[in-house]
């Protein structure tokens, strides 16, 4: 019997050790116009692909010369630093421009997303949102680009 205790304690405190942070997912950006789904892109990498975008996003977009909006990589090979921050590049469609960005979680459901451009001197933050687009009536099916 005293064997059985402590590995039914074992057991209990493994199932309690929540997942590692991380912000392996769907991400709706602070408009509403913009779904990214990020997710692993090499040796210990993440990616964010555009999923789902508002048709003001899109025209936006395509305005300045990026079209197809629908699958193009935003978040492009951001990797984890030891102080829970992901570091790469930012592309922005409707500029056309790609900036050095930074990622950190600030709960399992909220997405700080920063970057700069002009060496750092024009900086901008804005909080994203998980969601799932299954949840969201208005998405539009998933293509994924490898």
């Amino acid at each position: 019997m005293q064997l059985f205790i402590p590995a039914v304690l074992l057991a209990v405190a493994v199932q309690d050790v929540p997942p590692p942070a991380t912000p392996i997912g769907h991400w709706i950006n602070p408009g509403g116009t913009v779904i990214v789904e990020i997710a692993e892109c090499g040796v210990q990498a993440l990616c964010g692909w555009v999923r789902w975008a508002s048709d003001r996003a899109i025209a936006d977009a395509r305005a300045a010369g990026t079209d197809p909006l629908i699958g193009a990589e935003l978040f492009h090979h951001f990797v984890g630093k030891s102080d829970g921050r992901w570091k790469g590049k930012l592309f922005v469609p409707d500029l056309r421009r790609t900036h050095a960005a930074e990622l950190r979680l600030i709960d399992d459901r909220h997405l700080k997303v920063s970057g700069c451009a002009a060496a750092r001197l024009i900086c901008k933050s804005q909080l994203w949102a998980r969601t799932e687009p299954q949840h969201v009536s208005w998405a539009r099916p998933l293509r994924h680009q490898g």
